[in-house]
């Protein structure tokens, strides 16, 4: 798969050749930061005034625009993170659900210069701060719903006059407005990032793109305008695909749990973690645009900064594995990491060094001219050998790189590969069932929150039946016994079934949970290397609730 490129879609060259950007999510709720009235709410802060968060009448959020005097922001400091962080463009928050208006909007005084003691428009300076450093900038916009003002899905059903208010009402008042807006005063703009598009009609949408393609014909438009109107796809919240996606998309994600600043939030991605989800998106074909939450003041948390920072650092020595690059012809990770491609060159990043010092290819045809493990611009010559489909690559002792290592190899020609995953002979291979073939069940994704707003996704299969089997086609380099762990949710004990085709066949009672985990289940033996399928099966328990996500197979 090769990546769409502006020769063939002329918009957004950052987007599909920088791959990296900065959201940043700021606005009145960050005054709050998830504390009202005392009590702390858990989930994402942008959407503090939603019943199941501190439930905010539209009048008593909008005093709290009273207090917000952003004294600490400083427009060139969050332009400088992004630009240290590698990231080639920022988009903020110009209006979120809440209504209000992190700009000088003239169509809408609930707006942070008429609203705030702060009284200066932040969007203007944080648009010359980030051409000043020389990195794009978009903005975030909020076209369907609006919670303070008459009409907005979700905000108050009656205006001032105590009319009734319609959607057309909000439509044509404020938010047609202040797309024109911030499309026409601002300078040029890498993209608007629209959101939740809900129940919303075509002919809004495409009244909303005409203004965006007149003001700025070269900025790309977000799939989340709804009906198909955007420029390319934005996956869903923090969701990391493990599969390649066709087509230019996007994965959304944030530094810590929470989209807009939440006092209580530490939970902060490591450098090594920002690199690993970022690499994957590149791997998968896609650009990954990572979120900082500033506090009510303007501040941006420290930890958020040195994650971002250290990250960037690696970036900077390893640029050619993050910018410009092809996805992974496999489709998915590796045990140990992940690959990337531009042109004949193939990088393997990475994450997990083996303890053997034996790194294992599965499936590259290609002949290989060079290998060659980098550290920053140094490199050295690895040695490496072909065992019949698998390439074994030996490595220095120690991992050059405390975060991602990588390894050059030059190809004789174009990438081509056998995409079967291949059993890792060092350590531990999980494969989702997104990868198998599923009979007799269903395989979808499942969405959930662990907090309000914090979602995670799993692809995997559901409503078995007695007959159902999941399948998995492998590669095995080395025969043995696998050591057999299936991850999964469900209710009370469950006898699952693992079996080789044409061979071996071993089965286990477990418990489960409505979270998923991993179970061993036991010992299965390999008997020769070359390809294989391995079948899972639910042979006794309550199959109604059972859901499978992966299988790991460990040496």
């Amino acid at each position: 798969m090769m990546k769409v490129h502006s020769e063939d879609i002329p918009l957004g060259k950052r987007f599909e050749d920088g791959n990296y950007a900065m959201f940043v999510h700021w606005g009145l709720y960050s005054q709050l930061g998830n504390e009202v009235n005392g009590k702390t709410y858990y989930g994402i802060g942008e959407w503090i005034m939603n019943p199941q968060m501190a439930n905010i009448h539209p009048e008593k959020y909008k005093e709290v625009a009273k207090q917000f005097n952003p004294v600490k922001f400083d427009p060139m400091a969050i332009a400088r993170l992004a630009k240290d962080a590698g990231m080639k463009y920022v988009v903020i928050t110009s209006k979120h659900h809440d209504g209000f208006a992190m700009y000088h909007s003239n169509s809408n005084d609930f707006n942070v210069v008429d609203a705030t003691p702060y009284k200066r428009d932040v969007m203007k300076d944080l648009a010359k701060a980030c051409h000043d450093v020389g990195i794009g900038f978009g903005f975030y916009y909020s076209h369907y719903q609006d919670w303070t003002y008459p009409g907005g899905n979700n905000g108050p059903t009656t205006d001032e006059e105590g009319k009734d208010a319609t959607f057309d009402d909000y439509f044509k008042k404020k938010c047609l407005l202040q797309v024109e807006e911030i499309t026409s005063e601002y300078g040029p703009i890498e993209l608007v990032w629209f959101d939740t598009p809900g129940q919303i009609s075509k002919h809004y949408v495409q009244e909303l793109v005409k203004v965006v393609r007149k003001n700025q014909p070269n900025a790309l438009i977000s799939g989340r305008i709804g009906h198909g109107l955007g420029d390319y796809q934005s996956l869903d919240d923090m969701e990391v695909p493990v599969r390649n996606v066709e087509g230019m998309w996007e994965a959304v994600d944030t530094t810590n749990d929470s989209w807009g600043y939440a006092h209580y939030d530490e939970n902060w991605k490591t450098p090594a973690q920002i690199l690993h989800r970022l690499i994957a998106c590149v791997a998968r074909g896609g650009t990954y645009m990572l979120n900082i939450g500033p506090r009510g003041d303007g501040s941006i948390p420290e930890p958020a900064q040195n994650s971002l920072r250290n990250a960037g650092e690696w970036i900077k020595r390893y640029p050619q594995v993050v910018y410009g690059t092809d996805p992974s012809p496999w489709n998915h990770a590796m045990p140990w990491g992940d690959v990337v491609v531009k042109g004949n060159k193939m990088f393997l990043t990475v994450n997990t060094w083996p303890l053997s010092g034996e790194l294992c290819l599965p499936g590259l045809k290609a002949p290989i001219l060079s290998a060659m493990m980098l550290k920053g611009t140094e490199s050295e010559p690895v040695k490496y050998e072909n065992l019949g489909s698998w390439t074994r690559f030996m490595l220095p002792a120690r991992a050059p790189e405390r975060y991602v290592s990588v390894l050059e190899l030059v190809l004789k020609g174009v990438p081509e590969v056998d995409d079967v995953h291949g059993i890792d002979p060092g350590m531990t291979t999980t494969i989702e069932v997104e990868f198998s073939i599923v009979t007799g069940g269903t395989k979808e994704t499942k969405r959930w929150m662990e907090k309000f707003g914090e979602w995670k996704h799993a692809i995997q299969v559901s409503n078995w039946l007695s007959d159902t089997k999941v399948t998995w086609n492998v590669n095995v380099l080395e025969p043995g016994d696998y050591q057999i762990e299936l991850t999964y949710a469900g209710d009370g004990r469950l006898v699952w079934g693992v079996e080789l085709e044409g061979g071996s066949f071993i089965k286990n009672e477990k418990e489960s949970s409505h979270i998923y985990q991993s179970f061993p289940i036991g010992w299965l033996k390999l008997d020769r290397s070359g390809f294989h399928s391995i079948t899972v099966s639910l042979l006794e328990g309550d199959v109604s609730k059972a859901s499978l996500k992966s299988i790991s197979i460990s040496p």
